[in-house]
């Protein structure tokens, strides 16, 4: 089997580029040349049979990504399948599968089976739950074999933490962070490397790990394993030292036909957010990058989903390609359905408007037809074009004016409505 890599670098339109070219205004034939370049991923396992292929990187709609999944303290196996459904229904391009207790491959499977967008795992959460060991009990054997059973079972991208090495690790003590190592995956190796003395074993081991994302097409997503927790630890020495790792294994994996992309901070100042694009994709060598976030102000819990949507908004017109969502209920809960619902909406937000700012060809059309519904004072057209239609209709109904062409904001005085009488005689 050709992974979508190798069938673009031997001129070959796969049944999923066909798919996304029914989807994107992409050039047929630059869209083969990225994907071959390595610049454009087409995460499409061949086990995941009701996959509507999408694509993420260069001169492509900016995608977002959503996190669900259970744990111990919140194990409704049924709500997050719900949850997987409403995503899809909300336009979400990916959904990730974080789950780390009870029946996890149960759950995966019935996920992969429901959804048509491409769906993401971190095997190294689920070796946890899976072989119930404390961390530094788990053995190389049991971490590849994870992948292995998500690969089989039809995992189209995986979160790898693998440039968390040993030498990143020393200069992360050699210069300590206010918030240490945030991510979960990360944390969890850093925690097995200390406790057995070895090296990050999906470093070591990296080869193992392309033999099976080629066999299954399935595309690696590089984890920032040291991102930053906080704007005091943003763009610091550790994690440049990990980005850097992570551009010479995406090389490694490129020659091996295996696609990447590249996980990105984490909690930025907005002043340093287009610089971290630029490191990227100077560093890792174009490869498609995939940003957690970021958040650019530390100090705003239950409202991490804006936060993170202008941060989203700022990467994404510098050269972000994959937005994660974020929540109202980031750093204090995992997300209901109603959470879910608020970042996706904040993340569409953000990658429209990046979409705008890259000049993706039609990304303006639809504030166009937005604004032609608003100078007709056309509201059914206005609620059609919402982002959320639910939302504005309810907005809408809940305070009626007397003239039903306005809204109680303006009445009479609508501007809308009399520069049109003076400009347009109507």
């Amino acid at each position: 089997m050709k992974t979508q890599m190798a069938a673009a670098r031997d001129n070959i339109v796969t049944p999923q580029m066909e798919q996304l070219l029914a989807a994107e205004t992409v050039d047929r034939d630059d869209l083969v040349s990225a994907v071959a370049a390595g610049r454009i991923a087409i995460p499409a396992n061949p086990h995941h049979t009701h996959l509507v292929a999408g694509g993420v990187g260069r001169g492509l709609r900016t995608k977002i990504n959503v996190n669900l999944g259970v744990s111990e303290d919140c194990c409704n196996v049924d709500l997050e399948i719900e949850k997987v459904r409403r995503a899809v229904a909300l336009k979400a391009d990916a959904i990730m599968d974080l789950s780390t207790f009870g029946d996890t491959r149960a759950f995966r499977r019935r996920a992969i089976e429901i959804s048509p967008v491409m769906i993401g795992t971190v095997p190294v959460y689920d070796a946890v739950a899976r072989y119930g060991k404390s961390v530094p009990d788990i053995s190389v054997d049991d971490f590849f074999d994870t992948v292995a059973l998500h690969a089989a079972d039809g995992v189209d991208f995986i979160t790898i933490h693998a440039g968390l090495t040993r030498a990143a690790v020393d200069r992360l003590r050699r210069r300590p962070r206010l918030t240490h190592v945030v991510s979960r995956g990360g944390a969890i190796l850093l925690h097995w490397m200390d406790a057995n003395e070895c090296e990050n074993p999906f470093y070591e081991h990296f080869d193992r790990l392309l033999e099976i994302c080629r066999a299954h097409d399935v595309t690696i997503s590089l984890g920032d394993g040291l991102r930053p927790g906080s704007l005091h630890d943003a763009t610091d020495a550790a994690q440049i030292q990990e980005l850097i790792i992570l551009g010479e294994l995406t090389l490694r994996a490129w020659r091996a036909d295996v696609q990447v992309m590249i996980e990105g901070p984490g909690h930025v100042p907005l002043h340093e957010v287009a610089a971290n694009m630029q490191l990227q994709k100077k560093l890792c060598h174009g490869a498609p990058f995939y940003v957690l976030g970021p958040i650019v102000t530390d100090v705003a819990p239950g409202y991490d989903h804006i936060t993170s949507a202008i941060g989203g908004a700022l990467a994404g017109a510098h050269g972000a390609d994959f937005l994660c969502y974020v929540t109202p209920a980031e750093h204090l809960r995992l997300p209901d359905a109603d959470d879910m619902k608020e970042g996706i909406v904040a993340a569409r937000i953000a990658a429209h408007a990046a979409d705008i700012a890259k000049g993706i060809p039609g990304a303006m059309d639809w504030d166009n037809a937005m604004s032609h519904a608003r100078k007709e004072l056309d509201w059914p057209r206005m609620m059609e074009l919402a982002m959320d239609p639910d939302k504005a209709r309810a907005y809408r109904e809940s305070s009626k004016p007397l003239d039903e062409h306005v809204c109680t904001m303006c009445g009479d005085l609508c501007a809308v409505k009399r520069s049109r009488q003076v400009l347009e005689g109507r």
